[in-house]
């Protein structure tokens, strides 16, 4: 098939995110005079679906493959759009900072490890003066000497709680050079030997790559110092770059999904997130009017015309159908908004597309970079498309998602003396009826950043005698 320009664009239109839209639409804007912003005052897309509870629990009791396009279509068309008589008006809106996830800062995870810390008050003094000179990259850029003189206390002291801060997570943390960085982090890794000490002290030969120099100050052979390379490129030389010290971004989401007052839910496009578009009428009949004697400007204008009008289209066709593919994804979702994650369906892009009646692809791209404000939160609407992992009794698939928000919760709930391996954690899921392997249960435990529970184990020991050497009551607060 041969796709026309205009259709090209169209598609493009389709997946393009919020801001992507509006700086074409402000481009639009420049290149045809034709073309004005509508008043907010004015008829909006007819965004707002309302979707009772029945239609929830029909599509829940079947199976998510159930839905026909033609019945789909149907029930769209008795949801009846409701232009500007929305039940929930915008003062009644949640606001987006109830969801907006507070983001720790490097000082803000330091800070709650001194808590934790059983120092004593000069201790605590010295490790908060610390930390004040602390930068981002996680390097301490202070001379210890100066930092004594100035508390009156001796130098010893403060390179003792210095000891003490560098064992802080992340690993390398309260370095002040690169070496002292990575000799922080491999001795917390046990594999800070001679051989490798004397690489570490000599990172300007690993620079100059003089292979051959280091080989005989390490006293190692080629194939010990290429394995000493490669631990050396596993570390992280600035530690504290994986916390985010400027004001995260704000997600404005494309639809906004609330209770409705009758039951059910109710979906409606943000209407600050589209691009509403008029024909300027009055400035088309005065051109119109001076360029009838000239067939070159006419052309132009009848130009001009076409593309305004297949904008407008094109922007309410994008608007109606990212609504269609929402309405789909909340009715087969609704037991995720009711009762969360553990509840997440199995879903793909084939279902969903069948149940519109639209192509596959055309659902993909509305799902990327497009977001859907619920009362659990702002998620991407590719969040609810997830694999299906087999039930052990026959009954309903689970959604991968939902089977990580498990793994999460039964590691949360792991005591010190009961820490379980990821062969434990699989029996588990399989007594609950999912049917999932071992090695799925490390692969999802490692992509949440979750320790192995040898170091799990470790840790936990670790916060726990540092607990029972505190004050009496000063563990449940901490824990608290």
């Amino acid at each position: 098939m041969v796709a026309s320009p205009q259709l090209i664009a169209s598609i493009r239109l389709l997946q393009l995110a919020r801001a992507e839209l509006h700086q074409f639409v402000e481009q639009e804007l420049e290149k045809n005079p034709l073309l004005e912003p509508a008043s907010n005052d004015g008829e909006s897309f007819g965004d707002v679906l309302p979707m009772s509870r029945e239609d929830q629990i029909g599509a829940r009791e079947n199976d998510i493959d159930r839905p026909t396009s033609a019945g789909a279509s149907e029930r769209l068309g008795d949801w009846k759009s409701l232009r500007n008589t929305t039940n929930n008006p915008p003062g009644n809106r949640p606001t987006l900072d109830e969801f907006t996830a507070s983001t720790e800062t490097l000082h803000d995870h330091v800070a709650g490890q001194i808590a934790l810390t059983p120092f004593t008050p000069q201790e605590r003094l010295i490790a908060g003066q610390l930390a004040a000179h602390l930068e981002d990259t996680g390097y301490l850029q202070a001379h210890l000497s100066e930092l004594a003189e100035r508390l009156n206390i001796r130098t010893a002291d403060v390179e003792r709680v210095l000891a003490a801060l560098q064992q802080f997570d992340p690993p390398g943390i309260f370095a002040r050079t690169l070496s002292e960085c990575l000799e922080i982090q491999l001795r917390q890794r046990d594999r800070f030997d001679p051989a490798m000490a004397a690489l570490v002290a000599n990172l300007e030969l690993l620079a100059r790559r003089d292979f051959q120099a280091l080989k005989q100050l390490c006293g190692v052979d080629q194939e010990d110092l290429l394995d000493m390379l490669h631990e050396i490129r596993a570390l992280d030389p600035k530690p504290g770059n994986r916390f985010q010290s400027g004001a995260p971004e704000s997600i404005i989401p494309d639809v906004w999904v609330t209770p409705s007052p009758g039951g059910g839910w109710q979906i409606e496009l943000d209407p600050d997130t589209l691009p509403k578009l008029l024909i300027n009428q009055t400035y088309l009949a005065e051109v119109s009017r001076l360029t009838d004697q000239n067939p070159k400007d006419q052309a132009f204008l009848n130009e001009c015309l076409q593309n305004a009008n297949w904008l407008i289209r094109s922007l309410d066709q994008r608007a109606k159908t990212i609504l269609k593919v929402t309405a789909e994804i909340v009715r087969q979702q609704g037991a995720f908004l009711e009762h969360g994650v553990a509840h997440l369906r199995p879903l793909n892009l084939r279902t969903v597309a069948e149940a519109i009646n639209v192509h596959e692809s055309t659902v993909s791209r509305v799902t990327s970079n497009k977001y859907m404000l619920t009362p659990r939160g702002v998620f991407e609407l590719k969040y609810f498309f997830t694999v299906a992992l087999v039930s052990c009794q026959g009954g309903e698939a689970h959604s991968a998602e939902a089977v990580r928000h498990r793994i999460k919760a039964i590691i949360a709930a792991e005591s010190p003396g009961d820490v379980l391996s990821d062969d434990d954690i699989a029996v588990r899921l399989k007594n609950t009826g999912i049917d999932v392997a071992r090695r799925t249960v490390t692969k999802y435990r490692e992509a949440m950043n979750i320790p192995s529970s040898v170091q799990r184990r470790r840790e936990k020991r670790l916060w726990l005698s540092a607990n029972q050497g505190m004050a009496p009551g000063t563990a449940d607060q901490s824990g608290a």
